[in-house]
């Protein structure tokens, strides 16, 4: 049988239709690579025409993607991605050394790959190390030099230090198992050795709405909730960007309040090599970036 043949996808029309993506705006995506409104218009026109699928709705505040183009944005990104990391990798000359990263235990196989694999791309001779950790104990090994780089949480609000991102601790369920109908309640917590003040709003969260629980389940790590959870034995507080796939966030709907917001906060004290560690900072924020925020 043959197959259908497609003209070829130029980088150039999946750069603008990022672009547009992310601003949901042709203007704003004008300014962000450099061409008119009408440019990005024709753009974004003749990329529909090559795929045979509308991308956008456009609307008097702006642009809406279609299903098609959610589709193709994770794709698009992950191209413009790695031809900025190629010519980034042949430009500029490359590093050498080390630098060290503590980190939550939620980010660890979420966000820090994608900031790892990208600085990779361009510094493969860069030696880097990753610690795990809480919050208190990755901000105690930055002042003793132990670490360069530090991920931590502090709670919501204003705030001096550089945020990330604003990362709402939740309760979660299985869609499957849907413990939250139970009564009494099962929960997941930690144990107080982790961070106490989670647990404590937790608890105060339920209290609230009158809901009576028993703790089913305690862990000192949120992988540990996350099994609680997908298991369907209990509801977990979990922050909302760590919520695994047949699980969701109860919601006002469902009678639960958000248990807190916390701020997802980057610390760097290099003791070497400054270029290193401010590379690969740049590397951690553009993986923090909240894909498809428009």
């Amino acid at each position: 049988m043959a197959t259908a043949m497609f003209p070829p996808l130029e980088s150039d029309l999946l750069r603008t239709f990022v672009a547009v993506a992310e601003s949901g705006n042709f203007t704003k995506a004008g300014e962000a690579v450099g061409r008119t409104q009408s440019a990005i218009s024709m753009q974004i026109k003749k990329l529909e025409d090559i795929l045979g699928e509308t991308l956008f709705e456009r609307g008097s505040r702006g642009v809406n993607m279609t299903n098609h183009g959610v589709r193709l944005l994770d794709n698009a990104r992950r191209i413009v991605t790695l031809l900025d990391d190629t010519a980034a990798a042949i430009r500029l000359p490359a590093l050498d050394g080390s630098v060290r990263i503590g980190i939550s235990e939620e980010y660890i196989n979420s966000t820090l790959p994608k900031a790892l694999g990208a600085f990779a791309a361009v510094h493969p001779g860069v030696e880097v190390t990753v610690q795990q950790g809480v919050s208190m104990s990755n901000l105690a090994a930055l002042d003793a030099g132990e670490i360069d780089i530090a991920i931590v949480f502090e709670p919501g609000g204003p705030t001096r230090n550089e945020v990330l991102m604003l990362d709402p601790t939740v309760w979660v369920t299985s869609d499957q198992h849907q413990a939250h109908l139970r009564h009494p309640l099962p929960i997941a917590t930690y144990t107080y050795l982790k961070n106490g003040w989670c647990d404590e709003l937790a608890l105060k969260s339920l209290i609230k709405r009158n809901r009576e629980s028993r703790v089913a389940y305690v862990s000192r790590t949120s992988s540990g909730l996350i099994a609680a959870v997908t298991s369907g034995l209990a509801i977990a507080p979990l922050t909302r960007s760590s919520i695994p796939a047949g699980c969701r966030e109860l919601t006002a709907d469902d009678g639960y309040d958000v248990i807190d917001f916390s701020n997802v906060i980057l610390k760097a004290r290099p003791r070497g090599n400054k270029r290193i560690v401010e590379t690969m900072c740049n590397a951690i924020r553009e993986a923090f970036r909240v894909p498809g925020q428009v």
